[in-house]
């Protein structure tokens, strides 16, 4: 039967796998279905003692744990919004949110409470520690109370203990509210993006169909925030209706600590963003080739394949061992790597999302892929690229459907601004193959119009510019009419290679000369900027453009 109910499926998932793991914070604690369903219902009787009914709204913020998985699953279950909050917005932003949200409870680690100014708090009649779920504010003594009494009430709705099997949740309509997500994207400020319980459970009817191959008991390994749309929707819930075992990483994801908890969980999915994909390539597998007798061993018709074949399995097993697929997005990923990834035949697929669609615009599975792409429109979607021939010509790409949003909340100018007779306007221009998989070329936001009226997308230079010698990351910006390449140095190779800094300028300069032979002529670049500092990022690790000029 078809997911319809997001709430139904999960109160279902809570009792088949009532005793298998659920979820457990890398080297912390461990919590079965069963107990975290009894998490679940203890928050929602605080929510109802605290006054809160459904529709109110609940902000969350901090970094990736059991405990923040919980309020979130309480959250949509009991019918009230919840506002997920990144844990590295700035305080005074986190503030405003909490605030422009109209959230009655705030959920917050202690360490960012520490940080805000309690008075600017103004809407919420309570502060909860996601550490220990301590009372950090109680403006009216009602949410203390109400946590005092939670004992009580399991005590006498469950006289013989706690058990899962009458267990329900708020019946939803599929067009209510359930999330307002705060973007933090590449070319601007945060809007709410109002998400429907509707919206959720088609993206999660769509995993569920289209990844068959996860099964309750198996490891999965949270790495992106759950603040974001793809760390709560695709790295949260859909493991959780599959049964999985989900590990939360909650430290920043160093690759030692990435590879440590692959190597423990041995996931048969991850989901990443490119860069961790591309540091392995570019640091630990592009150098060996380079070393003889493997840089002549690949040429050779037959062995390269069994050379392939020994740097895929030892991939495989850098992940875990038991990798079915890895699904890269939330960036543009490198095309030099990607094409050795193909080339070796390693399971790897590009998807495509956006919060607005919560997230999911397009996939296709790893086997039947196409290079270059991002997958093919998801189900219950519909999308058409503003082209008058979208096979040739790039064009913006308008979707509409089953995951697209509601609108931006408390911003009726914003929605207006994207929305088109029930069109929305990812603002991404892309092109189309003959057999539907879409291409992504740039953002219309940061295309560049040329001297004669061309449009120049600065991330296919940049993809170019990345793959030269030194050469970390970049942006291609306009000043005055010419293009500048802004460059961060990859100083850690540089180090090794015993650099100084006018070597790596001296480098720079022979870099934008190779460049503009490979780019049209109205896309050369005039002049380079070197950058000491990595740029400013998104939590998918898109580089924040409009920050730079």
């Amino acid at each position: 039967m078809p997911l319809t109910s997001i709430n139904d499926a999960l109160a279902n998932t809570f009792k088949v796998n009532a005793d298998h793991p659920a979820i457990s914070d890398h080297e912390g604690e461990t919590l079965t279905y069963r107990e975290l369903a009894e998490r679940v219902v203890k928050l929602h009787n605080l929510f109802k003692g605290a006054g809160i009914v459904p529709g109110d709204h609940i902000a969350i913020c901090g970094k990736n744990s059991s405990h923040w998985a919980a309020v979130a699953v309480a959250s949509v279950t009991y019918g009230s919004v919840a506002v997920p909050l990144l844990h590295d917005f700035q305080a005074d932003t986190l503030e405003h949110l909490v605030k422009h949200s109209d959230a009655k409870l705030f959920f917050v680690d202690d360490v960012i409470y520490e940080k805000l100014n309690a008075e600017n708090l103004e809407t919420p009649i309570g502060v909860i520690s996601l550490t220990d779920y301590g009372i950090l504010l109680d403006k009216t003594g009602v949410v203390a109370k109400s946590k005092d009494n939670i004992d009580k009430l399991m005590s006498e709705n469950y006289p013989d203990g706690f058990t899962t099997s009458n267990l329900s949740f708020y019946n939803e309509k599929p067009d209510e509210l359930a999330l307002i997500n705060y973007t933090s994207g590449s070319t601007g400020f945060s809007k709410g993006v109002m998400v429907t319980y509707g919206n959720i459970a088609s993206n999660e009817r769509f995993s569920v169909e289209n990844i068959p191959f996860l099964h309750p008991g198996d490891g999965t390994v949270s790495m992106l925030p759950m603040a974001h749309m793809f760390g709560l929707i695709i790295e949260l819930f859909f493991p959780l209706l599959k049964g999985c075992h989900i590990y939360f990483l909650s430290r920043v994801p160093a690759p030692s600590i990435i590879l440590k908890a692959f190597a423990e969980v041995k996931p048969k999915q991850v989901i990443a963003v490119p860069l961790i994909l591309e540091k392995i390539i570019k640091n630990k597998i592009f150098p060996e080739l380079e070393k003889q007798p493997v840089k002549t061993l690949i040429k050779i018709p037959g062995i390269n394949k069994i050379i392939y074949n020994k740097i895929k399995t030892k991939l495989i097993d850098a992940f875990g061992g038991q990798l079915v697929q890895i699904i890269v997005g939330g960036a543009a990923f490198d095309p030099t790597v990607e094409n050795f990834l193909h080339k070796i035949k390693f399971p790897y697929t590009v998807g495509y999302g956006m919060t607005e669609c919560a997230p999911l615009i397009a996939y296709d599975v790893w086997s039947t892929y196409h290079k270059g792409s991002v997958g093919k429109i998801v189900d219950r979607m519909e999308f058409k690229i503003d082209s008058p021939d979208p096979l040739k010509i790039p064009g913006e790409l308008w979707v509409k459907g089953a995951n697209v949003m509601k609108g931006y909340y408390k911003n009726q100018e914003a929605t207006d601004a994207v929305f088109r007779d029930g069109w929305m306007n990812t603002g991404d221009v892309c092109q189309l193959d003959r057999d539907g998989y879409i291409y992504i070329r740039g953002r219309n936001k940061s295309m560049i119009l040329g001297p004669s009226g061309q449009n120049i997308y600065p991330e296919e230079i940049e993809a170019k510019l990345n793959n030269l010698p030194l050469v970390a990351e970049s942006i291609v910006v306009d000043r005055e009419g010419k293009l500048v390449a802004l460059i961060h140095p990859d100083y850690e190779k540089a180090k090794t290679l015993k650099l100084d800094d006018a070597a790596i300028e001296n480098q720079m300069v022979k870099n934008i000369a190779d460049l503009n032979t490979q780019v049209a002529p109205y896309e050369k670049v005039a002049s380079m900027e070197i950058m000491h500092d990595e740029f400013e990022k998104t939590p998918k690790r898109s580089i924040k453009r409009f920050m730079y000029k």
